[in-house]
């Protein structure tokens, strides 16, 4: 997706639209990305290799109001239920109290673009950009463009340009 991923793109429609039931499907069944999308309000969650009759399934569920997870995915949730699934681990948690507007402004800034065309892109002021990028810093304690591109990589905040998949 051009100009959300697939955490934020969910996170920003179930907070829009009350009662939408967003599925991700995703090349992605890493835990860790999977626990956030479901964090982020996802319904359920399938795999991009999947069958047509598993998303046709999945839509069904999903508008009966009932879940519906890839038996991959199904497997990690099942592992987990006995201890409570885990919390994320601590590089996610710190970019968990990032606003939208911090979100979409780090996802530019890993992206390689200039504080002038953030503001651009996000129609606010050069001055209000400045002020988002260093709130992001502040909060996830990475004072650095690289350590910023690199934490936005890890989460999938940006994607790799070796890998085209998007979730």
């Amino acid at each position: 997706m051009p100009d959300l991923n697939g955490i934020e793109a969910t996170r920003q429609l179930t907070g829009a639209v009350p009662g939408i039931r967003v599925l991700a499907l995703s090349a992605y069944s890493d835990e860790e990305y999977v626990l956030a999308v479901c964090q982020a309000g996802a319904a359920g969650y399938i795999v991009k290799h999947s069958a047509a009759t598993e998303l046709i399934s999945a839509i069904r569920e999903a508008m009966k109001g009932n879940a519906y997870f890839s038996p991959a995915i199904a497997k990690y949730f099942t592992r987990h239920t006995a201890t409570g699934l885990r919390s994320p681990q601590s590089g996610m948690a710190r970019g968990k109290g990032l606003t939208p507007r911090e979100r979409e402004v780090l996802q530019l800034i890993a992206e390689g673009r200039s504080n002038k065309q953030i503001a651009a892109k996000l129609a606010i002021s050069i001055k209000t950009v400045e002020k988002h990028r260093q709130s992001v810093m502040d909060k996830l304690d990475i004072h650095d463009i690289a350590g910023l591109t690199r934490y936005a990589l890890g989460r999938r905040i940006i994607e790799n340009e070796n890998h085209s998949s998007t979730p």
